[in-house]
């Protein structure tokens, strides 16, 4: 006796399809999984086992050999449970009616019940690439494989049910298509509630409107936590390609079945300074998306910047460049996603008050020195905007009025941000921070005061190459939010005064 299903599997974010094939024959009783499968699928003998026999059906008491195909390829997780219960129930003709035009995946209780399983709404999108007209699949993962449009989301409680319905003895409706609604991060915060610091929300205005990177150096209670949390309540919404985007990456390591089965909002992300360069990046002995990825098209938060372990500091500098994370193994390569903004906040020194207007600094010299060497300059160099935050006087903190709401700063910021798309339609980057070389010399281009302006610049302070471009790029956003077509020298100069790292020396 032979059947065969079909089913769907990834790793990382690379799905691909499994046909699982069921084989019996008379001899001793013996159940066996090959075609490379992990410990979790190894033991779903047992379960499947169990669940066959506690939801009344026969279970056959033969040689079972159930293969997982294509071979070469190492199966993980348990949502193969499900498929190899069906192919048995097929193979003992306990279910009559043809599966072609079905694909399964879900784990299986001992008492039959279906269990969720992470990546439903990729293993969806793979089962409406193979021509599957339906997918059966646990009904807490229903509501995120329904993003998926072009196929039939059945959802099933148990194996009884599901055998039911393909035999068609019961009717179960298919998941209904979900409407997107995108939301603003978080209604709860405004940017408004900052005291003072316009610098500060200027440069978080513009790393909004461009998705730049921006560093805030404060000192301790100057609000730079404040500000950094208040970012995405200025970001436009996302939009319904982005909201799927970003739920597969939560929906991948199982973030995704709390009664958040989509994310509509942007990610704020901000790990705790003693995360590993695997936890940071992404990694391990079975690659799963980092804090970076978690962040992609939102907001990475790095609070305390010095007190993070280099290597797990240097290991942004590729993300920060190329937007994604490539991990390598022996036997394959995972790419995730990581176009995120990053927003990072240290102290000017080891006692945080270097530059205080308030309280004096005590460090010593080679205090400072060794401070300031925890963060590389290739590092800092990478990230577009720098900005001192102080800390307010005691008239500011009593009497200063309420700053601009968020919500009008977020209309600028959508303007930009339409600029933006249109100019760059064409191509393949969405932002001003994104903008290769082409694209500078395309839509960045200086009138001759412009030129003469940013070439003393380079000449006072020693701005790298990878500086040049980055000014040209803010520049470019600053003008986009003045509603200018062309670059002036104001928007250079406003540029420039967030290059601090060039500018800023400690007098020793």
């Amino acid at each position: 006796m032979f059947a065969r299903v079909q089913s769907v599997n990834f790793l990382g974010l690379e799905t691909f399809g499994v046909e699982v094939e069921a084989n019996i024959i008379a001899g001793l009783p013996a159940f066996n999984i090959v075609g490379l499968p992990d410990t979790a699928i190894k033991e779903a003998r047992e379960r499947v086992r169990a669940a066959i026999e506690n939801s009344q059906f026969d279970f056959p008491m033969r040689k079972i050999t159930v293969n997982l195909a294509p071979a070469d390829l190492k199966k993980e997780g348990p949502m193969f449970d499900l498929p190899i219960a069906i192919a048995l129930l097929k193979a003992t003709r306990q279910i009559k009616n043809p599966l072609e035009d079905f694909c399964f995946a879900g784990e299986l209780s001992l008492m039959g019940k279906v269990r969720p399983i992470r990546g439903s709404l990729l293993l969806a999108e793979k089962a409406k690439r193979g021509d599957k007209k339906f997918f059966l699949l646990p009904e807490a993962n229903a509501r995120e494989a329904a993003l998926v449009d072009g196929i039939n989301i059945i959802p099933v409680k148990n194996l009884t049910e599901a055998a039911a319905y393909l035999d068609g003895k019961q009717e179960i409706a298919p998941q209904p298509s979900i409407k997107i609604k995108p939301l603003l991060s978080d209604y709860n915060i405004n940017l408004s509630e900052v005291k003072g610091q316009t610098l500060a929300k200027r440069a978080l205005e513009i790393a909004a409107a461009g998705g730049h990177n921006l560093l805030m150096v404060g000192s301790p209670g100057a609000g730079k936590s404040m500000l950094a949390k208040r970012l995405s309540t200025i970001m436009p919404p996302l939009t319904k390609e982005q909201i799927i985007d970003v739920t597969k990456i939560y929906s991948v390591i199982g973030l995704t079945n709390n009664g958040h089965s989509v994310i509509k909002t942007r990610p704020f992300r901000s790990p705790h300074h003693t995360i590993s360069s695997a936890g940071l990046v992404g990694g391990g002995s079975n690659p799963k998306p980092g804090e970076i990825s978690l962040s992609h098209l939102g907001v990475l938060f790095l609070d305390e910047l010095t007190e993070f372990k280099r290597d797990v500091l240097e290991a942004l500098r590729q993300p920060l460049e190329d937007g994604k994370v490539s991990i390598s193994r022996a036997l394959r390569q995972n790419t995730y996603p990581a176009n995120f903004c990053l927003i990072a906040a240290m102290n000017p020194c080891r006692c945080g008050h270097y530059g205080d207007k308030v309280k004096q600094c005590i460090c010593t010299p080679a205090e400072l020195r060794r401070y300031r060497q925890k963060t590389s300059g290739p590092l800092l160099e990478r990230i577009d905007l720098h900005v001192t935050v102080n800390r307010l006087t005691k008239d500011e903190l009593i009497n200063c009025q309420a700053g601009e709401d968020s919500d009008e700063i977020r209309k600028r910021v959508n303007q930009a941000f339409c600029i933006q798309e249109k100019r760059l339609r064409r191509s393949a980057v969405r932002t001003n921070s994104q903008m290769g070389v082409a694209h500078l010399q395309k839509y960045c281009r200086l009138d001759n005061p412009g030129i003469e302006f940013l070439s003393q610049a380079i000449d006072k302070l020693g701005l790298s190459g990878r500086s040049y471009d980055k000014i040209l790029r803010i520049s470019r956003t600053i003008a986009d939010l003045a509603g200018h077509e062309n670059i002036a020298i104001e928007h250079l100069a406003e540029a420039l005064q967030y290059r601090q790292y060039e500018r800023q020396t400690i007098k020793l």
